[in-house]
């Protein structure tokens, strides 16, 4: 389709695509402005978005890409939970159900529909990170009902009324109820300043000629990405990675196999073979299941176009049967939701890296690397959870360049880590170190980029979890590229290190003062054979801390003078010693 046959004029379609994307941009920064919790403001863990009336994506925030079809799913279920016929003006729906989000209870999603003329025009959306919602602390949970408050589909605000009964719930059933209710009343300035600024877009184009112009840009992102799927060679592609466990059955490693069919420019992402769901934390909801096939696609095919819309996925077909790690059924624990996706996209990318060679990246460190603390402050003795990270780790390398290093894994896209001057005066911690990880991306003609180096030193007693993934799996290469680092985790008792641990999982570790914790977020893979890699930028990655003379020996063939930095020999060649 084309604006023509939508009735629309060109002009007035670019004027409306950057009308919607600034209505989800101010959504965001409104947020920011007014939430309490640092996970929010600084990590950027929420999504806001714009809707049609249908519960389809026009327009959302940049955020986390594993939101891209939550929140529409989400959407849809509210509709089909109470029907457009019994939603109302100054109605706010709620819900943090993970099996309908695809995430964690922490997730919790207000939607408030956009009345113009009378009629549903579109919903605003917002999902957003609480701290806490409840449940078990410093356990490796195994059904939902530990992991905290679950919120049916229900109406926060009723014809503008707030049903206080809920809020009641809520704060009898959090740790930090001050904290909660502030980012509640963030997340209603989000979605009612979403509401007021679509109005307007409505009252200045029209309503025919805003919804003639959101139809047409779903169709031009649908066609830019039928091209470039067309590009991409028939035939069946295949993959397989591993996670190192789930957490409860330890050592076991969690199997992810992926199948991608292209036909004629259709394209098929089968998540058949995934590992069905598992005893620990790490299952996802089916809406995760499609993200993750979506954030891949989206990479492939439109990856600079916005906004995100719902455009982009119509030429993609994905297959996710019930039960899987990403597509998990009650009462199956979700609380780190995240992790497992991060390398099922990882996977499909690795499937598809015959068929495109010069698009995707060797294997990334594909986790948060996040520490939750807990504990009180020896301030004024409250109870605090803090977060620390995410750490950020090194991207694959491409046949064109090196990977990026101490980048947020692919499934946060625009998170932040936390400063570290926030974390030190809210908290009682200091940060020793914070430093690119030598040698830790995966040698090759064109480098993985490098993880990061975090010690994190207790001022007062408190008690910490990791539940970090791909320790033993390490990030592949490509091509002849050879495998990064993978993430890991160190404690500091009484000033001895403990590092060499089977796992990066640790639950309910007890510091006292003086003791710290150490966080490496792994490396990303190389790309092509590392005896190609020109022999000056080996011995500039040397001069800069990036490798080591001895990897630069070991695994780049070239020797360079521990004194001066100079070159004395490249090649295949024994070398001198």
């Amino acid at each position: 389709m084309n604006a023509a046959k939508h009735n629309v004029d060109p002009i007035t379609v670019e004027l409306v695509r950057n009308g919607v994307l600034a209505v989800t941009e101010e959504m965001k920064t409104n947020l920011m402005r007014t939430a309490y919790n640092m996970i929010i403001y600084e990590a950027l863990d929420f999504t806001v978005g714009l809707f049609t009336a249908q519960g389809e994506t026009i327009s959302i925030g940049l955020g986390l890409p594993m939101f891209i079809r939550g929140m529409s799913e989400t959407i849809k279920a509210k509709i089909r939970h109470f029907g457009l016929e019994n939603i109302h003006p100054g109605d706010i729906i709620v819900t943090n159900d993970a099996y309908i989000t695809g995430s964690h209870l922490n997730h919790v999603t207000f939607t408030l529909p956009v009345f113009y003329e009378g009629e549903i025009q579109g919903f605003t959306c917002c999902m957003a990170h609480w701290l806490d919602v409840g449940g078990t602390i410093g356990q490796v949970t195994t059904d939902i009902y530990s992991e905290g408050l679950q919120i049916p589909i229900l109406k926060y605000q009723s014809a503008g009324v707030v049903n206080q009964d809920l809020l009641d719930i809520i704060t009898l059933n959090v740790r930090l109820p001050d904290l909660a209710m502030g980012d509640l009343r963030a997340q209603i300035t989000a979605v009612t300043t979403g509401e007021r600024r679509f109005l307007e877009l409505l009252d200045r184009y029209g309503k025919d000629e805003v919804l003639a112009s959101i139809a047409t840009i779903m169709d031009h992102t649908d066609a830019a990405a039928r091209a470039n799927a067309s590009k991409i060679p028939d035939g069946v592609y295949e993959a397989e990675s591993f996670m190192d466990d789930d957490g409860v059955n330890l050592g076991v490693p969690v199997p992810i196999r992926v199948k991608v069919v292209v036909q004629a420019g259709q394209v098929t992402i089968d998540l058949s073979e995934v590992s069905r769901q598992v005893s620990g934390f790490y299952n996802s909801g089916v809406t995760t299941g499609i993200a993750c096939a979506q954030v891949a696609y989206k990479c492939l095919t439109t990856p600079e176009w916005y906004p995100v819309n719902d455009g982009s996925f119509r030429s993609l077909n994905v297959i996710v049967p019930e039960g899987s790690i990403v597509s998990a059924t009650r009462p199956a624990p979700m609380r780190w939701w995240m992790t497992f996706p991060m390398t099922v996209i990882d996977t499909i990318f690795k499937a598809l890296a015959p068929a495109l060679p010069d698009h995707v990246i060797a294997g990334h460190h594909a986790d948060l690397v996040v520490a939750t603390l807990h504990g009180f402050s020896p301030k004024d003795g409250r109870f605090y959870i803090a977060s620390i990270g995410p750490l950020g780790g090194g991207w694959g390398a491409k046949s064109t360049e090196d990977g990026v290093s101490v980048t947020v894994c692919i499934n946060d896209g625009d998170t932040h880590n936390s400063p570290v001057e926030q974390i030190e005066s809210k908290y009682p911690i200091l940060i020793e170190r914070y430093a690119l990880r030598q040698d830790s991306g995966g040698p090759g003609q064109h480098r993985g980029g490098l993880g990061a180096d975090l010690v994190v030193q207790a001022l007062a007693p408190f008690s910490f979890d990791t539940s970090i993934e791909r320790a033993q799996c390490k990030p592949w290469g490509l091509n002849g590229g050879m495998q990064a680092d993978g993430n890991s985790v160190g404690v500091r008792v009484d000033g001895v290190w403990e590092e060499a641990l089977p796992n990066a999982k640790l639950a309910h570790r007890r510091l006292k003062k003086g003791d710290a914790l150490r966080l490496r977020s792994g490396g990303g893979g190389g790309y092509g054979d590392p005896r190609l890699r020109p022999a000056e930028k080996v011995a500039y990655d040397v001069a800069q801390g990036y490798i080591s003379i001895e990897s630069a020996r070991r695994d780049y063939g070239v020797e360079i003078d521990s004194g001066t930095g100079e070159v004395r020999a490249h090649g295949d060649a024994e070398l001198p010693v």
